[in-house]
């Protein structure tokens, strides 16, 4: 944390760093403080994608701070390490801890211009497929819940994105068919949790199709005292 302290103000001594984030994000942000997820690193992650805006994320693993900044325009993050060497065990804690301007440009930028070395930009859309899997987070995102249902666009694996178990056999399915979150999670080797974290994971890789009306769209179900609410 001390580290994090440092770190935090020599960046925003930057002269030549943005101060405050987009209004557009900003307003992502504010929503999701209202919602009480604004420690939802999926989310904040989410939001950031969905206005394809740049921002500055700093990440807390229990006691270490990770800062990352998001590109996701193109399609990269900076990071003082890939996100996908984190341990399942370290990413089911992360949280967020604040948002900020970036404090480098993306890549190809001239070097003395707030570039960072090549080496130190990563591929985005595994982060975010690993973070939806293995992340906190074991609900469905707020973006694409409610009454709905879902499909595949394309195949994954064809991004290199892996499928454990249960989940290449639902893809399969979901390309051929729309189903509600609960149909999902009736399938062999499913779950309500394993469902949610497979659509947020194909959604924030653009491979998710989301209707809101027709035969198989149902409402999300809901969590009581006694179990999983909500119709087939």
């Amino acid at each position: 944390m001390s580290a994090f302290d440092r770190l935090h103000q020599q960046t925003m001594r930057d002269a030549d760093r943005p101060t405050i984030v987009s209004s557009t994000l900003m307003a992502e942000i504010d929503a999701l403080e209202r919602r009480q997820d604004g420690n939802d690193a999926l989310e904040v992650f989410a939001a950031c994608v969905r206005v394809q805006e740049p921002a500055l994320v700093y990440l807390r693993f229990a006691e270490l701070v990770w800062p990352v900044t998001l590109f996701p325009a193109q399609g990269v993050y900076h990071a003082p390490r890939p996100l996908t060497e984190a341990p399942e065990s370290s990413l089911v804690r992360v949280s967020s801890m604040a948002i900020e301007p970036p404090a480098v440009r993306p890549p190809g930028q001239a070097m003395g211009d707030r570039a960072a070395p090549d080496d130190s930009y990563y591929a985005l859309a595994p982060a975010l497929w690993r973070l939806a899997l293995f992340g906190p987070r074991g609900r469905l995102l707020n973006e694409i819940g409610g009454t709905a249902a879902y499909r595949v666009l394309r195949n994954p694996a064809l991004d290199d994105l892996p499928l454990p178990g249960a989940l290449a056999p639902a893809v399969e399915r979901l390309r051929r068919e729309a189903a509600s979150l609960k149909q999902i999670a009736g399938w062999p080797g499913m779950s309500l949790e394993r469902a949610a974290r497979l659509l947020n994971a194909l959604y924030l890789g653009a491979n998710l199709m989301v209707s809101r009306s027709g035969a198989a769209a149902r409402p999300e179900p809901r969590k009581s005292l006694f179990g999983w609410l909500g119709g087939r």
